[in-house]
């Protein structure tokens, strides 16, 4: 008898294509609405394998009922929503998609900073709406990026990347990371720095740390406090490492310059949510890896993962 995969979203067909000839593939109708809860738990019961989104919570509930689950493979790198402690427990491998997806969130990420330091998102909005009706000496001025101070929170392989990206503008790149990454200084010429630090010299800080118990909340009314009021804040890595209510204060107060997101604390955002109303907050809807090669390539990790996990080899990229 085949096992059985559930797929948590709609994907494309040649990124599905591969498992069909070996294994019983169900997947959920919608790729925009998330499956429902009720859903996924009956599908996880009967499921030897779970291709999971970061809209699914993974919990310990789900991993008791699912009694044939081999594999949890997710399409992120992130994977805080899938309880990792208990997936060990039940023997549950639990594998990512890093690497594939690293220049083109450094990309976003980038492209953030210079939306929100260039002020693109008003100027756009105000094109549209028939505002502009002459060039004026100080119209939608905003913060120069070349030869700026960068600061970058969390050097893994995506900070790496804005940092190389930096260079072609001549940027002073800071950076603070749990472990210091000093063959990576000299051989791109950044420099460690405290998060104080960091935050008190930065024009511009970049957030791409990975969500922990450790870094929740670590960008609070504190930490904005230390910036610069002409900084430039931008989250690229998890809604939950920023304070949002600081954030807001700071952005409605004139104590930092402008924010940049790609992520929040509740995905999606709420329509009416303060952040949105500010028109010095360039927002994105989680689009970090969001290239169709990039998409593309992390599924075939994924299908791969499953294939290697239920076919017994040892699978890629395990998190478990």
């Amino acid at each position: 008898m085949k096992k059985t995969v559930y797929i948590t979203r709609k994907l494309p067909e040649e990124a599905v294509a591969p498992l069909r000839e070996s294994f019983n593939v169900d997947m959920w109708t919608s790729e925009d609405e998330p499956v429902p809860r009720g859903v996924l738990l009956e599908k996880a019961e009967e499921a030897h394998a779970l291709w999971t989104m970061l809209s699914e919570e993974v919990d310990r509930e789900l991993l008791e009922r699912a009694k044939n689950l081999e594999i949890v493979s997710q399409l992120a790198v992130g994977y805080n929503n899938i309880d990792t402690e208990a997936a060990k427990e039940h023997g549950v491998t639990v594998t990512n998609t890093p690497g594939v997806l690293t220049e083109t969130t450094a990309d976003l990420a980038f492209t953030l900073m210079l939306a929100a330091a260039r002020r693109t998102g008003q100027a756009e909005r105000a094109l549209r709406a028939g505002e502009w009706k002459s060039w004026t000496p100080m119209g939608f001025t905003g913060q120069d990026i070349f030869g700026a101070t960068l600061g970058i929170v969390g050097m893994g392989r995506i900070g790496e990347g804005v940092a190389r990206r930096a260079r072609g503008f001549d940027m002073n790149v800071l950076y603070h990371n749990r472990t210091r990454k000093p063959e990576a200084e000299s051989m791109h010429g950044f420099r460690y720095a405290g998060l104080d630090d960091l935050l008190r010299q930065s024009d511009f800080v970049v957030v791409l740390a990975p969500l922990t118990d450790e870094t929740r909340g670590m960008i609070g009314e504190r930490e904005l406090g230390l910036m610069k009021e002409t900084a430039v804040l931008v989250n690229a890595a998890r809604g939950g490492i920023v304070d949002e209510e600081a954030l807001c204060d700071a952005l409605r107060n004139g104590q930092i310059w402008a924010a940049g997101l790609d992520v929040f604390e509740e995905e999606p955002i709420a329509q009416d949510h303060p952040l949105l109303e500010l028109p010095n907050v360039t927002a994105l809807p989680h689009i970090g890896s969001a290239s169709i090669e990039t998409r593309l390539a992390m599924m075939k990790l994924n299908a791969e993962a499953i294939a290697d996990r239920l076919e017994g080899r040892t699978p890629d990229n395990r998190v478990v």
